[in-house]
């Protein structure tokens, strides 16, 4: 059956315009887009979808989530991950490689892209290991993970020490296509430290981890990438220290980019006094002036995308002391209402925001999406920018429910997800004037 969804504004990336368009969809792909009203279609063999009053954009792409299967399914399943990212209005992710066994073998990303499919929700992109167990002593084989599917490397959750290795990392990853993904962080500096070093961690008596600890290892990168002539994608940015080098290398002409997660642009390091082990993440939330050198990297588009690093945690690890509870926080349904705050904000433009979730993280990791034109493929999210909801453990399809933003009040939310014109989440609406 083909489905119209009708009086939307489009958010149209390629002509950088928010647009009145009816889209008609047909089996996977979209088939026509034109002014409202302009269809011509009706009929019983049409399914019709009002969209009055809210906003189409191409499916969101999240290039750094944590989906821990295999090995660690109490925490989250692949399926579970899926479902928490369609909810959210993602359509597609790349998941690290963090796994148990790591996913540094085609096998373990074939059993990663086989669980994907037999979900039959988000897409999945798996992001393989740098380095075999992701030990920092040999690199994995890139031609074998790229044969397989992945379609970038990275160690995160761990920073490859040895320079030497990770330029033999970024030039092999240039040979097979694949984005090299950097976890930038120099653990003789943060080693023990369980938030940022500075004036809430001294008053708390909790080691702190420098804003240093994830500069000098950005600056690496960078020569590195000047060196090699590779592109380098830094990971979760968290300092106004490493936007400064960025821009920098951005200014020189390098091929280095860069993302952010919501957390680093909505909390600071004060919130760990209110929030307690819920807003404990690496890198750790920094000072204010760290979160405004965020938003101004994202409004001069230093930083390139925001993702998630969705990180699920169970209650056990996470709901205990502050110093044993383990890093991270999720973060696929949670994204887009802070990003549209940051919209509402006057930090970026609609057109930008839906451009650093999706077309631009497509572009990164060479994959398809983040545009809606005719005859591409209907992967779309349909958002509601006034819905205002109390987000509760109920509402949360992640299997972890760790996040710091429970039973917050939010505006802005996914009410319609579809993928390869498969509707696979529909949300209703609690605000009464839709």
């Amino acid at each position: 059956m083909a489905i119209l969804i009708k009086g939307g504004d489009l958010v149209d990336l390629k002509k950088g315009k928010v647009l009145p368009r009816d889209i008609l969809v047909e089996d996977d792909q979209i088939i026509r887009i034109v002014p409202w009203g302009e269809s011509g279609i009706s009929g019983a063999s049409v399914e019709i979808i009002d969209a009055s009053g809210m906003m189409v954009f191409p499916g969101l792409i999240d290039m750094h989530v944590h989906l821990r299967e295999p090995g660690q399914e109490h925490k989250e399943e692949i399926s579970t991950g899926a479902q928490a990212a369609v909810a959210g209005g993602f359509t597609a992710l790349a998941c690290m490689p963090n796994t148990d066994p790591v996913n540094d073998s085609g096998e373990v990303t074939g059993f990663i892209l086989e669980r994907a499919w037999e979900a039959g929700l988000a897409r999945v992109f798996p992001i393989a290991a740098v380095t075999k167990g992701q030990k920092g002593q040999s690199l994995s084989d890139f031609g074998e993970l790229r044969s397989a599917g992945a379609v970038g490397i990275s160690d995160d959750g761990f920073p490859v020490r040895d320079s030497g290795m990770m330029r033999l990392a970024m030039e092999r990853a240039k040979e097979h296509g694949l984005v090299i993904i950097s976890h930038c962080e120099d653990r003789s500096l943060s080693a023990g430290g369980v938030m940022h070093e500075g004036e809430i961690s001294r008053r708390l008596g909790f080691k702190g981890i420098p804003a240093e600890s994830e500069e000098i290892m950005v600056f690496r990168e960078i020569c590195l990438a000047r060196l090699t002539k590779c592109p380098v994608h830094i990971a979760h940015v968290s300092t106004a220290g490493s936007v400064a080098l960025i821009k920098r290398a951005k200014e020189e002409g390098l091929p280095v980019t860069a993302e952010t997660a919501p957390h680093y642009f909505s909390l600071d390091h004060r919130a760990v006094e209110k929030m307690g082990s819920m807003a404990k993440m690496n890198p750790p939330l920094r000072r204010p002036e760290d979160v405004e050198a965020i938003k101004v990297g994202l409004s001069e588009d230093i930083i390139d995308v925001i993702a998630t690093d969705h990180a699920p945690h169970s209650d056990l690890e996470k709901n205990v002391e502050f110093e044993r509870a383990a890093f991270g926080i999720i973060g696929l349904e949670t994204a887009l209402p802070l990003v549209l705050a940051l919209v509402r904000e006057g930090v970026l433009s609609l057109q930008a925001a839906v451009y650093k979730l999706s077309r631009r993280p497509a572009e990164l990791l060479g994959v398809e999406g983040g545009l809606l034109e005719e005859g591409k493929r209907a992967d779309l999210t349909i958002v509601d920018p006034e819905c205002e909801y109390v987000l509760t453990a109920a509402d949360i399809q992640s299997k972890s429910k760790n996040t710091p933003f429970l039973n917050n009040l939010f505006k802005g939310r996914a009410i319609l997800t579809m993928i390869g014109g498969r509707i696979v989440w529909r949300q209703e609406t609690k605000n009464p004037d839709r």
